[in-house]
């Protein structure tokens, strides 16, 4: 059985697949570099304890993280709790079946090379993989499966919060569809601005990476907000919010005995 792990700048993201690749468990807790090894595993197991995943069964690990912190105390959990050596996304004896075509393959996201490598498996190319995490990332995957680069935006989240934060009258409020565009209070002009601003975001920046790359792209969009865009935008093909954790599947069985 492998242990998949996701960390993200907000939250870390634990799944244990099955050898048919069904995932069989899955746990999330916020991203803490200072948290140690002992206080991850100790967190990880009872959790799957309760959810009658079998630690034992455990007997690989892969881990993909855009925080370098944490990873001192995620690779050392897996040895301790786990007895398996992690394979790191990133490090050059991890192969992962992508030809990256940036200028500098080292400082693209862990996070954003597993979603195209899980997008071209599961939809094939060429296609734009939309991440609402805490930055809203576009991704481009070529045809033949180049990851050619993309666009890095605030998230979601973040960009609400900075209005708050550094608007003196203006109040913190939850994401959500409003019902219009024209708000009638400070409230629903902001979820409004948020909401509609981010949709009209998407359908723009959609439309000129097609129109650069010269063709049509599927769009394919994950995160944890993916669902409440993708519902409201006929540009998004698919909303899939297991994409980086197949991909850590894929890139695993690509090395797997290596």
């Amino acid at each position: 059985m492998l242990l998949a792990v996701d960390c993200g700048n907000t939250n870390t993201v634990f799944a244990a697949f099955s050898d048919d690749g069904s995932i069989v468990g899955e746990w999330r807790a916020s991203t803490d570099p200072d948290r140690t090894a002992d206080e991850i595993g100790v967190w990880l197991t009872q959790l799957m304890t309760l959810d009658q995943v079998a630690r034992v069964r455990i007997d690989a690990a892969i881990i993909a993280t855009v925080v370098p912190a944490s990873l001192f105390s995620l690779r050392f959990m897996c040895r301790r709790y786990f007895k398996c050596q992690p394979l790191i996304v990133g490090t050059p004896d991890v192969d992962l079946g992508l030809d990256v075509r940036v200028d500098r393959p080292e400082e693209v996201g862990a996070d954003r090379l597993v979603n195209a490598v899980a997008a071209q498996q599961d939809y094939g190319g060429p296609l734009i993989v939309v991440d609402f995490g805490t930055a809203t990332t576009f991704d481009v995957v070529d045809r033949d499966g180049g990851y050619l680069g993309g666009v890095i935006a605030p998230g979601v989240n973040l960009a609400l919060g900075s209005l708050h934060s550094a608007s003196a009258q203006l109040p913190q409020v939850a994401i959500g569809r409003p019902d219009r565009v024209i708000g009638k209070n400070t409230v629903q002009a902001m979820r409004s601005g948020i909401f509609w601003g981010y949709v009209s975001m998407i359908e723009g920046m959609v439309e000129r990476i097609r129109k650069e790359y010269g063709a049509d792209m599927d769009v394919i969009a994950t995160g944890g907000l993916a669902a409440l865009f993708a519902e409201c935008t006929p540009v998004i093909k698919a909303s899939d919010p297991d994409l980086t954790l197949k991909g850590l599947l894929a890139i695993h069985r690509l090395n797997h005995g290596r």
